[in-house]
This record gives C-alpha cells, structure tokens and sequence, in this order.
C-alpha cells in the first residue's frame, strides 16, 4: 500500500450500462427531480432508518447509476452502523446492476479493486468487506473475483498491510464461506489465515478464528488455544446487525467439531 491518507479519496463517476435502466414493469423511484446533494441525503436516511430492513425495497427503486457515489462516500462514515448498512446496501445494488448487465457490476468491482492500489492514493477504507458482500448477494460475481479477496491476505499476493484492511478482508473471507463455501479455496486460505491469530488487533485475531470455524477447517489446537483466553471484546457485523463479542468466544466456536 502507498502512504496513509484519512479521507476516502474522492469519488470517480460510476459507469453503468444501459441495461441499468427501468426494467419493463419495474417501478422506480423519480430521482430526476432532486439534485445530487438530495439523492446522498435519501440514501443517508435510508442508511439511518430505524426499519432498515424494511427500507431495503426503496432502496432497490432507487437508480444505481445515482446511488453508487453516495453509497462510496459512505463507507467511510464514522458512524459504523451507516458504513457497516452502506456496504449491505452497495451488495444490493451491485448484485442488482449484475443481473442486468454483468459488465456495469464488474465495472464497480473493479473501482473498487483500484482503492486498494498505492496508484490511486487513497486506502481503500470499506473496499474489501463491500467487494464480498457484493459476491454474496450474486454468484456470478463471486466465481470472477473470490480469488482476488482471497490474494488479499496472502503475503506473496496482493497483501493488505493495514489492520483496518484486514479486518474488512476477514470479514470477507467469513461472509463467502457462509455464502458460497463451496467457491472457496479452502486449502490455501487454510495457510493463510492462521498468521492473522497472532495479530495486534484484537478484530483481526478473533474476525480470523472465525473465517476458520466457518470454512470447517481442522484448525490447529496449538495456534487457537491461546485465544481461547483472549478475553478482549470485539464489534464485529453480523446478520445486519453490529454486536460484541470476545475473540476467546469466536475462537471456541472455530474449535467447537474438536472440543
């Protein structure tokens, strides 16, 4: 990764195909009124909604070509709940975009595939866990691209050095295998995760644990016993929802076929 800049960077224009318009007999919701700060605004509000869920419709009838670029913008929020909705919501959209015009889908994939490059001077913050929460919502996407979440915690591959990186890869690597397990490669992120257990980062160790219980690997006792004392308490985001949990809780769940 190139140098460490805070903010997002900002936001090209999103390319979408013209197989993104109204389908016959979808409807839509009427954008072409309101002005690119209020079309963000709608998106914010929908990210904040106490029935979010239930928002995901109105969502879906909003035009992707208009919400891409709010939905990039808001992965960084500081609030998590809204980065973390933000990448559910850029999932639906995506997957939407995918099964009308794979290209437009891939086109997004691929925006955000060039954050995580030290050429485009930013860092890429919510770019992994959004690439996989997109190839969870559709298939396709996830036999083109599985691959390359997957180089993202090898070392020779295309290596993520940053602990706020990781976190989203890991989350990743754990939401395809409850999706898709049977794209993953299990036998290489087999010898990939288990360096990630003896991580700084609390989020890192116990998001790693996890990936490894969810692909049913038969995890060395040796390298996850020493979590099973690890007593810090992580938020991870889980079913659509953030929770806390301690990374010796994750690691006994990992463990649980050998205990």
């Amino acid at each position: 990764m190139g140098k460490m800049e805070i903010a997002c960077g900002k936001p090209t224009e999103a390319v979408v195909g013209k197989s993104e318009e109204d389908a016959p007999g979808e409807e839509r919701m009427d954008t072409k009124k309101h002005t690119g700060r209020a079309v963000k605004q709608m998106v914010l509000d929908i990210l904040k909604s106490d029935d979010f869920d239930q928002k995901e419709d109105e969502l879906r009838r909003l035009p992707g070509r208009q919400v891409i670029n709010p939905l990039f913008s808001f992965l960084c929020h500081s609030d998590q709940k809204v980065k973390w909705r933000a990448v559910t919501a850029m999932g639906v959209v995506v997957s939407n975009l995918a099964k009308k015009d794979m290209e437009s889908a891939r086109i997004i994939m691929r925006r955000l595939m060039w954050s995580l490059n030290d050429e485009s001077g930013g860092i890429g913050w919510g770019a992994p866990e959004t690439m996989a929460e997109s190839m969870a919502c559709h298939q396709g996407l996830a036999k083109e691209y599985v691959h390359i979440l997957v180089s993202y915690i090898w070392e020779e591959g295309n290596f993520l050095e940053y602990e706020m990186l990781q976190r989203g890869a890991l989350w990743g690597i754990g939401r395809l295998a409850e999706s898709w397990p049977h794209l993953m490669p299990s036998g290489d992120i087999c010898r990939y995760l288990p360096p990630f257990i003896e991580s700084k980062d609390a989020t890192v160790r116990g998001l790693a644990a996890r990936a490894m219980g969810l692909l049913g690997t038969e995890a060395d006792i040796a390298q996850l016993e020493p979590l099973l004392g690890d007593n810090a308490e992580i938020e991870i985001y889980l079913n659509r929802k953030l929770v806390v949990r301690r990374v010796s809780d994750l690691a006994r769940e990992a463990l649980s076929p050998n205990c």
